[in-house]
């Protein structure tokens, strides 16, 4: 049986740090199994036991699990003192205790890329959709400067699936790439692209050495699932349990 402190669960559901909850405690409005619970250190198992604060009784998620629409202009940290952060776009339940411990990214995108973005704290998903033994596919929707004809997609087609070499940029050096693939829209100024990496600014690197530029890039998927087109730019919301085995 895993059990875990009552207060730490607390903070967890959003009721604020381990200290801000012991007033619950103090005032006898935490009950465990029906019985008044005093003592803040107190062991329970979310999955067995029924835990009321106040009457009312706690729906508890082991974990979190959000998606999100990244907007432009919008960086993937906790904190920066230059520009708007994708965690200020989140309500202040996802901001205090357990979740402002726990919660982090899986994968980042750059400032000017938009699109599908999770956070959750389950650690465990995270290292195995990370880990480059994985390959977790990730598509982009891109859109390019320089149109492309027939035989440019051609060549774009084979040079991707044999693994291009992506030149340097910044401090990150020449790179090789593994295979990637393109998919063709009906303008020819739009592809998909589906990569198994996370370099440094690795799609727009890539089409760079393919000798065009990356105008517009949109994450749409992460393995199975896709990014839920009603959300709009800067919105999230939680995620259902067939949505998270979808990431694998």
């Amino acid at each position: 049986m895993s059990t875990d402190r009552i207060d730490k669960i607390l903070a967890h559901e959003g009721f604020g740090t381990r200290k801000d909850v012991r007033k619950y405690f103090r005032a006898s409005k935490v009950l465990v199994n029906g019985q008044v619970i005093t003592d803040p250190g107190f062991h329970c198992d979310i999955d067995k036991d029924e835990i009321s604060v106040e009457g009312e009784i706690l729906n508890i998620e082991k974990n979190i699990y959000l998606m999100m629409n990244k907007p432009q202009n919008t960086v993937c940290a906790n904190k920066d003192g230059l520009h708007q952060t994708v965690f200020d776009l989140l309500e202040e339940q996802y901001r205090i205790g357990f979740a402002l411990e726990n919660l982090h990214l899986i994968g980042r995108l750059d400032i000017d890329t938009e699109g599908l973005l999770i956070f959750t704290t389950d650690g465990k998903l995270t290292h195995r959709l990370i880990s480059p033994k994985t390959n977790c596919p990730k598509k982009y929707f891109v859109r390019l400067e320089n149109s492309i004809d027939e035989n440019l997609k051609n060549e774009y087609e084979k040079k991707l699936a044999a693994g291009i070499r992506i030149p340097a940029e910044d401090n990150e050096d020449e790179a090789d790439c593994l295979p990637a693939k393109i998919e063709f829209t009906s303008s020819d100024d739009e592809v998909y692209l589906t990569i198994v990496e996370g370099k440094y600014h690795q799609v727009k690197r890539m089409f760079r050495a393919l000798g065009n530029k990356v105008i517009f890039l949109k994450r749409v998927s992460i393995n199975e699932l896709k990014l839920d087109e009603n959300l709009s730019a800067g919105s999230y919301r939680k995620m259902s349990p067939e949505e998270v085995a979808l990431l694998g």
